[in-house]
Parts: structure tokens; C-alpha cells; sequence
């Protein structure tokens, strides 16, 4: 199974593929197989996404509170 590297992935493209591996795992179609892949690539995008909000919403804590020192 090849994936894009999540780094280069923007955030809704993050997000767009962990809905479609959640919805191949909850579906009878689910290889079992490749299940461990699946699980492994979601929780790398879940990290991804969960960095990338934390990024932003510290970055618009600082413009906010930049905005009130004016």
C-alpha cells in the first residue's frame, strides 16, 4: 500500500483520506489484511491533524493577543 506522505498532504486532504479509511474499515469490504495499515495510516493523519490545529490555534491566540496590545 502506498501512500502520500502526510507532511505533504494539505489538512482537508488529510482529513478527506482518514474518512475514506474509516469508512473501507467500518465496511464488509475491509481486507483484513490490511487492516493494521489502515489503523497505522489513520493514526498518523489523526497526529498530523491534531498538530496542525494545535499550530493554529496557537498562532491565533498570538495574533489575537497582538491585537489587544495595540
Amino acid at each position: 500500500m502506498e501512500f502520500t506522505p502526510v507532511k505533504d498532504l494539505t489538512y482537508n486532504q488529510a482529513v478527506s483520506e482518514l474518512d475514506s479509511i474509516l469508512r473501507t474499515m467500518q465496511s464488509d469490504a475491509c481486507d483484513i489484511d490490511k487492516l493494521a495499515a489502515y489503523t497505522r495510516r489513520a493514526s498518523e493523519l489523526l497526529r498530523e491533524c491534531r498538530r496542525r490545529l494545535t499550530a493554529t490555534d496557537e498562532e491565533l491566540k498570538s495574533i489575537l493577543a497582538d491585537l489587544e496590545n495595540q
